[in-house]
């Protein structure tokens, strides 16, 4: 039977590290709002004034993957990227990305599922390699937020959330009678509440993409209605990780870890709750990071692979995710071979 299989994990943080006390010097905030709210304390931007994209940190991401893996980019069959922040507004960050690996041919695409981005890419990734069509697929989640944040006290909601970086991993075919690799996938998504996380300009469904009319109403800088969004996070992720064990026929004492998407940490401490996990079944790196978005899964793997909270050669983690569109998804991946 074909499997997916993990080879390589990696990860890049900017070196600019912002602490709610810096956040302060810019807008009406200090460290005790924002830890109490978000359980956040630092996270980290791209360096201030210069040129760096969701595809330069990508890059790094890559490879430091690719490195592990023990593979060359000329290896890849595919690479697949997920972010809501891509360098330029078209061509996509993959194709950005391959031609920085130094690749001519192989194909990119693009995936715009924003905090979901990366257990869709996976998922993707894992049908072309059942499908026989791609065998090695680097899948990245790179995101670039601090340049496009509200960073006064308008926009305080969610600019102290956001912070930049990327995860990568490499993804390989193999054939096998064990029960390893992606053991199941639940991908959801509800449009209805598509205004309640959203960045609407520049807009093509407007005579002029944007203008000083357009930019009047604040339309360039994201908006969240974070109430609603906490409370359809508390309700559908403990839906999507019941249903994903159960497609996969598995129980939560199955699982040596579960590394949710980092977009509150008072939204997993209830997921936890929820679920009756204990702490050391679950891993938070939010309070260093910030969300990610599409980078918080890969991210936070390879943090835990390095860390010695998941083994490389025998745990099963379970991934979820709940973000903008709305889409929320869960995954479950056992190490081995």
């Amino acid at each position: 039977m074909k499997r997916s299989v993990i080879r390589g994990t990696g990860r890049c943080i900017p070196s600019r590290c912002v602490t709610n006390d810096d956040l302060s010097k810019m807008m009406d905030t200090n460290d005790e709002w924002i830890q109490q709210r978000t359980g956040i304390k630092t996270r980290h931007w791209v360096p201030e004034g210069e040129i760096v994209g969701a595809s330069d940190l990508a890059l790094e991401a890559a490879q430091k993957a690719l490195d592990k893996a023990g593979w060359e980019a000329e290896e890849l069959d595919l690479i697949i990227f997920a972010t809501l922040s891509p360098d330029i507004f078209f061509p996509g960050s993959g194709c950005l990305l391959q031609a920085k690996l130094g690749l001519s041919e192989t194909p990119a695409l693009d995936i715009r599922q924003q905090c979901t981005g990366f257990l869709y890419g996976m998922s993707t990734a894992d049908a072309y390699i059942r499908s026989g069509m791609y065998n090695k697929i680097l899948v990245i989640g790179a995101e670039v937020h601090s340049t496009g944040l509200d960073k006064t006290t308008a926009g305080r909601d969610v600019a102290v959330l956001f912070g930049d970086g990327a995860g990568a991993v490499c993804l390989e075919g193999i054939e096998t009678e064990k029960n390893v690799g992606i053991l199941g996938t639940i991908l959801k998504a509800d449009g209805k509440f598509a205004d309640k996380l959203m960045l609407e300009l520049p807009a093509s469904k407007y005579p002029e993409r944007i203008n000083a009319e357009l930019l009047k109403t604040g339309g360039q800088f994201p908006t969240m209605d974070g109430t609603r969004i906490f409370k359809l996070a508390l309700r559908k992720l403990p839906e999507v990780t019941r249903e994903v064990l159960e497609q996969a026929g598995m129980s939560l004492e199955e699982i040596d870890m579960v590394i949710p998407h980092q977009a509150n940490l008072r939204i997993n401490e209830a997921y936890q709750k929820t679920l009756g996990l204990p702490d050391d079944k679950i891993f938070n790196n939010i309070q260093k990071y910030g969300n990610t978005t599409a980078a918080t899964i890969p991210i936070a793997l390879d943090e835990t692979i390095e860390q010695g909270l998941v083994n490389p050669d025998s745990s099963t983690v379970l991934f979820s995710a709940l973000g903008a569109g709305l889409t929320w998804a869960a995954m479950i991946y056992r190490f081995g071979d």
